[in-house]
């Protein structure tokens, strides 16, 4: 904080600023408004502009705060509160200065080049003058009662020096306006009447020099206020936690503000997810259903697994179970052929359901075992060639998804089951395929195609040979309502008759017979 120094009053220079009296008939301070000092230091710039003046020392830089988490700091908060330690007093130290400085001429005797004064000097038994830069200076007329019952650093400096009259000078004062203005909040009958006309900066202001004074009544109103008042923005966000993480006046409750950013639980509740994913599955309503979808699904991205449950992954494939067993449910009153129109509408809101479902366990880098489910289901595989293409089709987004899931490298499922999978499911959604191109206007049959021909790539090379030609029958015969697998069919021929990799290891097995014979 800045130093402050007991000193008699003395006549100066000083181009004294008539102020209208800070001091109301009611007896508590009138805060001055900062278009004041806005006016004073704009006239007092333009006459020191032409002066020299040695350049301004460089600003210290601010201490980041402290590593302490916002749960340990409500802990701590509780912790006291249970113990009854917010009845304790706790007064705020001076720093001391530990190297010396060289002697200089006392700051009393400097002369002042603009000065304000508030209060009435006739009825005041203190003084506090607050230096600025350059020799701005602000007076402040005062009592003594008000500033021992309200800081205990006024308080203490007081207490070091009986006199009828004490004089108070802070030098050095980076925010001259807010000192003023939290000094005048010790007149203020009603404090959160006050600062409810100001905003969330400048509170902060006022929060921070309250602390360096020791006002705790004006620290706890601060907090109230900041507990009370929405917050516009990430940055503002930031500035009030990073503001409250910085307190270290005891006996102030800190726990409210931090409880709108951060519960006392450790993770979030299993159920709470659980809920939310049950509430976006079941909903009724197309449009919000998507909206809410896109933006779970992003907050688990920017999340990035962080402070979520670890049993989470348990409820994504619950869900999946879920969905699946409503699918084969539909499929079977599909094929009997009840409610045709109620089945089509369910069946897409069920595998739209499994593609997000999907997708979060592809961000969370889980899907393995659902692709594994995804290709044993030969029952939903036969029933889906006895269904019309208008209300099966959707079914086969599913597959799409776990094909660009391989491609893109993003879950990473044994040979088996890449096998399996697509022994399974890549006929049907050849079948499909001239549909989802029409009838969905979220696919994209190139990052389709190219998630399959990937999938192809990664077996055997007689598995690709065995599932390239089918595919060639069917693509010659469907044409644009076929994928186009000619990459992956152009990779696997030079595989297969390009200098074959049979043939190089011949050819470097020969090598080095000749080598040994040489």
């Amino acid at each position: 904080m800045a130093e402050i120094k007991i000193a008699k009053v003395e006549q100066r220079q000083t181009k004294i600023r008539n102020v209208p009296v800070a001091v109301t008939p009611e007896g508590f301070w009138c805060c001055p408004s900062p278009v004041a000092f806005q006016k004073t230091l704009k006239s007092h710039n333009s006459l020191t502009k032409h002066k020299q003046s040695s350049p301004p020392q460089p600003p210290k830089p601010e201490k980041k705060p402290s590593s302490t988490t916002i749960r340990s700091v409500i802990a701590s908060d509780e912790t006291q509160q249970n113990l009854g330690s917010s009845d304790t007093v706790h007064s705020i130290a001076v720093p001391a200065t530990v190297q010396e400085r060289p002697q200089r001429q006392k700051v009393e005797t400097l002369p002042r080049k603009v000065a304000i004064e508030f209060g009435e000097p006739g009825s005041s038994d203190a003084k506090v003058i607050l230096v600025g830069k350059q020799g701005f200076c602000v007076k402040l007329s005062v009592h003594k009662k008000v500033l021992v019952d309200h800081s205990c650093f006024f308080a203490k400096k007081l207490a070091e020096k009986d006199s009828v009259f004490a004089c108070l000078e802070i030098e050095s004062c980076e925010d001259a306006e807010i000192y003023v203005e939290t000094i005048g909040l010790m007149y203020c009958k009603d404090m959160k009447q006050r600062l409810m006309k100001q905003n969330v900066s400048r509170v902060l202001r006022v929060l921070k020099v309250a602390e360096l004074l020791g006002f705790s009544l004006c620290i706890q109103s601060c907090l109230d206020y900041l507990e009370a008042v929405p917050w516009v923005g990430e940055e503002e966000e930031e500035k009030v936690i990073s503001s409250i993480l910085r307190l270290k006046t005891e006996g102030v409750g800190v726990t409210p503000v931090l409880k709108r950013v951060a519960s006392s639980a450790v993770d979030p509740p299993k159920e709470t997810l659980s809920r939310i994913i049950e509430l976006v599955l079941r909903s009724k309503e197309e449009k919000s259903r998507r909206e809410m979808k896109s933006i779970v699904l992003k907050l688990l991205r920017e999340q990035n697994g962080a402070n979520v449950a670890d049993n989470f992954n348990e409820t994504i494939y619950s869900s999946c179970q879920n969905c699946l067993d409503s699918v084969l449910s539909l499929f079977r009153e599909a094929c009997v052929g009840e409610k045709p129109e109620t089945d089509t509408k369910q069946i897409a809101v069920e595998a739209d359901n499994l593609t997000w479902l999907l997708d979060v366990l592809a961000e969370r880098q889980a899907a393995e075992e659902f692709s594994i489910t995804w290709a044993n289901q030969k029952e939903l595989a036969l029933l889906h060639e006895k269904l019309p293409l208008m209300s099966r089709y959707h079914i086969s987004r599913v597959t799409s998804r776990l094909f660009i899931g391989i491609g893109r490298g993003e879950l990473l499922p044994s040979k088996d089951t890449r096998l399996l999978l697509l022994t399974t499911w890549l006929q049907p959604l050849f079948n499909d395929y001239n549909w989802l191109q029409h009838g969905c206007r979220s696919f994209d049959g190139k990052l389709v195609e190219e998630g399959i021909g990937r999938t192809i790539l990664t077996l055997p090379l007689e598995d690709q040979q065995s599932i390239l030609l089918s595919w060639l029958g069917s693509f010659l015969n469907g044409g644009d309502g076929c994928p186009n697998l000619q990459r992956a069919f152009e990779v696997w021929w030079r595989r297969s008759f390009i200098r074959p990799y049979s043939d190089r290891q011949a050819n470097g097995s020969c090598q080095t017979e000749s080598t040994s014979k040489e």
